[in-house]
């Protein structure tokens, strides 16, 4: 066995002359397991609430979204819009118009975006499985009809078994202002609620989902579209995809895959989820002032030790070596303890659901995701400051000429 390793090691688990030094050593194991446990709990908190908002999220978005690099509108039934349409990895190719409106329900007015979609769209995505009241339907008979999100709904005491319609107005583009009847220079159309979703908090106070024919027909557009949505086949490499779309319709066109089209939100997750790691991070290095206060006591203890050894042939550099494994060794401890802990809790709340989320919101408990990189990095940062917090009363002591 490796002579400085074996001291230490024999040195962690032999009594010490005053128990104080065993009593801060275990502290320091101690804190550090608990800042262990919390950095692996937490960051896997985080990954699950990612995954659920990007779960959210990929609902109600295509894997590719195309805008016009200029203007609002553009006509998607083009050659080179053609060409995406056949792509062998283009599993539906869906023209959106989108817009915001102002809108009258009974007594009670609001502003909100229609989305004018295809029938393909609601083949394509999963907003039909959040539906809370109704159903998603674009028609009845000849019918049009639109599905409205929950908090628009609240907003205007919205529901679908209701007989009265939905009033769309938007300005015309065409007709004079007139200061008598100003409603005369708005477009108008009226359809009737099938259906309330509830997704996520900002999508359902935005949205209203109606027939894109008639989404047309109030905003005045002809062919146009104000984006395209696609969605690719299961097995296609969405970002090869956007590099061959890019080529077909040339820099007319912004192509935006799913993490551009929330790229905001995404930065910021990464960025709370790596504050918190700093955080505990700097929790860690305040609990590994006990370290240094442990080993700085246990250097004074076997100096006479250290004596023996050098009278023996050791070199400084082995004496040093084992006060340093033996602080490593007590925060290494700490941190596999934290580990397993930590994982295991992690484990039980995946399968039992322990911890319940407050309220009403779309699931039971608090969502947990581990993550072999959160495991790495936790070992990387709490492995580091250990090995400082043992290397820092030795380049002091050395300093002070308690060892040489």
């Amino acid at each position: 066995m490796h002579l400085p390793l074996f001291i230490a090691k024999r040195y962690l688990f032999a009594k010490k002359s005053h128990n104080v030094i065993n009593i801060i050593s275990l502290i320091s194991a101690g804190g550090i397991a608990l800042g262990t446990m919390s950095l692996i709990i937490i960051l896997s908190v985080y990954n699950g609430f990612e995954g659920l908002i990007k779960s959210l999220y990929s609902n109600n978005e295509s894997d590719l979204l195309v805008l016009p690099a200029e203007g609002k509108s553009f006509n998607p039934r083009t050659a080179d819009f053609d060409k995406i349409r056949k792509n062998p990895g283009t599993a539906r190719f869906c023209e959106i118009v989108e817009e915001n409106v102002f809108v009258k329900y009974g007594d009670k007015e609001a502003v909100a975006t229609i989305k004018g979609v295809d029938s393909s769209y609601v083949s394509g995505t999963n907003v039909g499985d959040y539906i809370i009241e109704g159903k998603f339907s674009l028609y009845d008979g000849e019918l049009p009809q639109a599905i409205v999100g929950k908090n628009v709904a609240l907003n205007l005491g919205l529901r679908t078994h209701f007989v009265d319609p939905l009033y769309l107005y938007f300005p015309s583009r065409y007709g004079s202002i007139s200061l008598l009847n100003p409603a005369s220079s708005l477009n108008l159309i009226k359809v009737f609620p099938a259906g309330i979703f509830a997704i996520e908090q900002n999508f359902d106070k935005k949205y209203i989902f109606i027939p894109i024919a008639f989404a047309r027909e109030l905003l005045e557009l002809d062919k146009e579209a104000t984006s395209v949505e696609i969605f690719v086949k299961e097995g296609s490499d969405a970002g090869r995809l956007k590099r061959e779309f890019s080529k077909d319709i040339g820099n007319r066109f912004i192509i935006k895959d799913r993490y551009e089209q929330n790229e905001t939100l995404y930065k910021m997750m990464k960025s709370e989820k790596l504050s918190i790691y700093l955080i505990l991070l700097f929790v860690l290095i305040i609990i590994s002032c006990n370290l240094f206060g442990s080993l700085s006591m246990l250097i004074i203890e076997k100096e006479d030790d250290a004596e023996t050894l050098r009278c023996l042939g050791a070199k400084d550099i082995l004496i040093r070596r084992i006060f340093l494994f033996e602080g490593w060794m007590i925060s290494l401890t700490g941190l596999f303890i934290g580990l397993i802990i930590g994982i295991l809790i992690c484990l039980a709340q995946q399968q039992f659901g322990i911890v319940k989320m407050p309220g009403n919101f779309v699931i039971d408990s608090y969502p947990v995701v581990i993550s072999a990189w959160d495991i790495l990095a936790t070992i990387g940062g709490v492995g580091l400051i250990g090995y400082l917090a043992a290397k820092l009363p030795l380049i002091i002591m050395k300093k002070n000429n308690k060892i040489s």
